[in-house]
């Protein structure tokens, strides 16, 4: 029995399986370090399965063809040894159902027996030799069969043996289908578990040895950079060998030195806002030194006359050195002692300012009803009077000629009774007044000077200690020249008693 077969192959388009990654440029966004890690490693781990599938799949269409070639072996055995070489109609069928096949070929001896039950079909949808078949081929075939297989048979020609040469066998296309998808789904679920196990152990791995320890040096810098000289902030370096050990390292050896350095220009900016009110206020006392010294200069005293001018330039010069070396910053008052006092004591040295004046034309006049008590430390109180009214007199110096008759006027009212009232005083002058621009930072070191030479701290040291005291320091709008205005309430309640 012979059979004539034409083989016609069809080239069917390769589909690979999608290997597209979503990119984490747009993920990057809304994941953290953790996140991207973890779909990085899901991502290599399906690629890596990927890569295992497709061999995988090829390799088991060629196993489960060369069973079918196999089993097809032993059916020809048992056509061989049949007598005459021929079978029943009910053992031909049985003997096909057992391989799976609408046709059985062998050949050997120069003679070709044929084992079927129904007609040679025309064609054949592919023709598989097993004993030639490259992996690209079997590759291509088995993604043929799940993605476009055709309705003519499949054949598959395999190598014999017992006599046999070759044997070939004619098998539908579905019953391998099947079997590929369901190899498919077993080897998809395997894979997920070991994926789903893989992609986890990295993970955590990856978690306790890199982002774990990176997410802590970021939460120490953040937390250093929000008090850098606590050294309660500086990290404390892990046993660590690797970079990460390196880093933990060389960023505790910068929290401490940048904490040790904050530390101490902390320390040098103190002590530069001290020396810089020392020498305010010592510039104060010293010009009010020298005042009193221009007046020895008109004694009889030989003696005096010899020794005067030469103090007047000592203290000339130290004030100089005070203003040459005066420096931004204000140094922490103390707490202020306060009781009530006379004011009229406070304010008698006061007129002595006018002598601050080159033009020897500036009065300084205070007007106090007698007995008027004030609540507050008597050596601040005068502090800030001084410097409002050095101030003045400086400004009403500044000037010139053109002004006439330049006055600063200090007075004081008395608003309810001794203890449950309040004190006003106020510090004029009849000046040009102060600029717009003066206004906004009047009250800010070195800002609200308008006068050349000046520091601006005479207001800002006179605001501090009337706002320690309890009072409040406003500059008056609506009246000529500038006003000044002080208010000092005879008690602040505490806590308890505010309730």
């Amino acid at each position: 029995m012979g059979v004539s077969t034409s083989s016609e192959t069809e080239t069917a388009p390769i589909l690979g399986p999608p290997a597209e990654v979503a990119s984490a440029r747009g993920l990057g966004r809304h994941f953290g370090l953790s996140g991207r890690l973890f779909l990085i490693t899901v991502a290599f781990v399906a690629v890596a399965e990927i890569l295992i599938y497709v061999p995988a799949v090829a390799s088991y269409r060629l196993g489960w063809l060369s069973d079918r070639i196999a089993a097809a072996q032993v059916a020809a055995t048992v056509l061989d040894a049949a007598p005459g070489q021929t079978v029943s109609e009910e053992l031909s069928r049985r003997l096909l159902a057992g391989v799976g096949a609408r046709a059985i070929v062998v050949s050997g001896g120069g003679t070709r027996r044929l084992l079927s039950n129904e007609a040679m079909p025309e064609g054949v949808v592919e023709t598989v030799d097993l004993r030639d078949d490259s992996w690209w081929d079997s590759f291509h075939g088995s993604w043929r069969t799940l993605i476009a297989p055709g309705e003519e048979p499949l054949r598959v020609v395999g190598q014999g043996r017992d006599g046999f040469d070759v044997v070939e066998i004619l098998i539908d296309e579905a019953p391998l289908r099947t079997a590929i998808v369901d190899f498919s789904i077993r080897l998809l679920l395997s894979s997920l578990i070991i994926a789903g196990a893989a992609a986890g152990l990295v993970f955590i791995v990856l978690q306790r040895v890199i982002v774990a320890p990176v997410r802590r040096l970021a939460n120490n810098i953040t937390a250093f950079a929000d008090d850098p000289e606590s050294l309660e902030r500086v990290i404390e370096p892990s046993r660590r060998t690797d970079e990460i050990g390196h880093a933990e390292t060389a960023l505790a050896r910068m929290e401490q030195a940048l904490a040790g350095e904050l530390r101490e220009k902390r320390r040098l900016a103190e002590l530069g806002l001290a020396v810089s009110k020392i020498n305010h206020e010592l510039r104060n006392l010293l010009t009010t030194a020298q005042l009193l010294v221009d007046r020895l200069e008109g004694a009889a005293d030989p003696t005096v006359q010899r020794v005067a001018p030469r103090l007047v330039a000592t203290l000339g010069r130290a004030i100089r050195f005070c203003e040459a070396t005066l420096a931004y910053g204000r140094a922490t008052e103390r707490h202020p002692q306060r009781r009530l006092v006379l004011l009229q004591p406070i304010l008698a040295e006061l007129p002595e300012l006018a002598g601050l004046s080159t033009m020897s034309r500036v009065n300084v006049r205070e007007q106090v009803p007698p007995g008027l008590q004030i609540c507050a430390d008597p050596e601040q109180l005068s502090r800030a009077l001084t410097n409002l009214v050095r101030n003045a007199v400086q400004a009403l110096d500044a000037a010139g000629a053109g002004q006439e008759s330049p006055e600063v006027r200090v007075t004081a009212t008395r608003h309810g009774g001794v203890g449950s009232g309040f004190v006003t005083i106020r510090v004029s002058d009849n000046g040009p007044g102060l600029p717009e621009r003066a206004k906004a930072h009047l009250f800010a070191p070195f800002q609200g000077s308008m006068r050349a030479g000046g520091t601006g701290l005479g207001l800002a040291i006179a605001a501090e200690l009337v706002q320690l005291n309890g009072g409040t320091l406003r500059l008056e709008d609506g009246v000529p020249g500038a006003s000044f205005r002080i208010t000092v309430p005879d008690w602040v309640p505490g806590p308890k008693e505010a309730r």
